[in-house]
Order: C-alpha cells, then structure tokens, then sequence
C-alpha cells in the first residue's frame, strides 16, 4: 500500500464489518470494485455480513484476508481459522495463495470473477506469502496462463428491444421512469429521456446514486424505503 499509494486510496476502519461495507458501497454506487482487507481468523469472519451484502445486491467486491504461517495451519495456533471454508457460501471465486507465483495468476482472476459474475471474490494469504517477493514459475506455468480479458455480467438491449421500447413509451400517455442499478452510468441519457417524456423517476435502491433527491424529476425511492409519491406513480402510469 504505501509503495502504490499514487494509485490505491486506502481507507483504515475500526472494524472489518465497517471495511465490507464500505467496499460494497463504493461497488454499488461505482460499478468498480470494492476491495477490502482483514487479519486471520476473527478479522476474517468480521467480514462476512458486509459480504453477504454484496452477494445479495451483485456488488464486485475482493476480500483479502490473512493466514497463519503456511507451517502452522490446521495446527490449533492462534486464530487457525479456514477462512477458504468460511468463505464458500458468500464467495464465487474463494481460494488460498500458495506462493508469489501462485498470486499472480489468482489476483487477476479473483477480480475478473468479481466484476463479471457481480459478487465476492476472496484470497487467503498465509503471513509468510505475503513476505514472498517473487516465485519461480512451474514449467507449465506460461505467462497468460489466465486470460487478462473479462466480460462485463450486465445485458444491453439489442437495436430492436430499443425500437420496441420507444414506440411503447411514444403512444403512451403517462411514463414513469423506475432507474435502478443499470442506469448508475448512464446519468446524462436518464435526465435526456426524463426531460424528453416529462416523466417522473422512482429510484430502487441500487439505483439511488444515479440522481440526487432533489432533482426535479425525481420522486423518491421505492420499496420499503420508499416514498408514496414514487408508489402512486409506478401504480398508475401506463409505461
């Protein structure tokens, strides 16, 4: 971290659950991937209901989190917890760092994982790992061994779903706009399309960062935490 420091932001908590959390915030509200770290045992479960979080709503989060030396696992020394265990229900890549070598192939993919299946991706590194600084490769290690490319987990309407779309919109007479995750990066064309209908926008939850509360066209959330305007327009428009 403090070599990187130009490139990674880190952000120290008083607790590992605060750390989950923030990182599945920041993947929600983003799209990018949330990252956080813990020590072993304990730490390492203390993560757990920030990242359940993240499985349920499909947020690209990595947790690294810490072992006991290599030679001393499943030995009963201190905090000799197995965190790969722990963490199969929560995680879609969940797997124990061997060596550096070992880390250059699983750091990449455990991220790709994350961001194209929108979920949990998690590296346990023993403490005498972490002090390794390079690796010999085996012999059918090849470089790219793991491919660098991944594709993104959300569908995009083909050219004739978008035609459909806007002839319904066009013959209706009252529109109303629900913006959930999926429109998290496409702010300018939500405000385009609002102002093009004069329609009203509910927000889901995951879509709450798309726009501010106070923008005009924005009637609140929806849902148990919403509001009975957003309610009243989603019940009774015709679009």
């Amino acid at each position: 971290l403090r070599t990187r420091q130009d490139k990674i932001r880190f952000v120290q908590v008083r607790h590992e659950e605060s750390a989950a959390f923030m990182a599945t915030a920041y993947a929600k509200w983003t799209g990018k991937l949330g990252v956080c770290l813990a020590t072993s045992g304990p730490g390492g479960t203390h993560l757990l209901t920030g990242l359940y979080d993240a499985k349920l709503d499909q947020a690209p989060v990595l947790a690294i989190t810490g072992m006991q030396f290599h030679d001393l696992i499943e030995t009963f020394t201190q905090q000799d917890v197995d965190l790969t265990r722990v963490f199969n229900d929560v995680a879609i890549f969940n797997t124990q760092v061997s060596d550096a070598a070992h880390m250059e192939n699983v750091a990449g993919l455990a991220c790709r994982s994350a961001l194209a299946g929108r979920g949990v991706s998690h590296l346990s590194i023993a403490s005498d790992v972490q002090e390794q600084t390079s690796a010999k490769r085996s012999p059918r290690n090849l470089p790219s061994h793991t491919p660098e490319r991944w594709f993104e987990g959300d569908k995009r309407p083909d050219e004739a779903q978008l035609a459909l779309a806007a002839d319904i919109l066009n013959t209706a007479s009252k529109v109303a706009i629900l913006a959930g995750r999926g429109a998290l990066h496409a702010k300018a064309e939500l405000e385009r399309t609002a102002d093009l209908l004069a329609a009203p926008v509910a927000k889901a939850l995951l879509g709450k960062a798309v726009l501010p509360d106070d923008h005009p066209h924005v009637m609140g959330g929806i849902g148990i935490l919403g509001s009975l305007t957003s309610q009243e327009i989603m019940e009774e428009c015709e679009a």
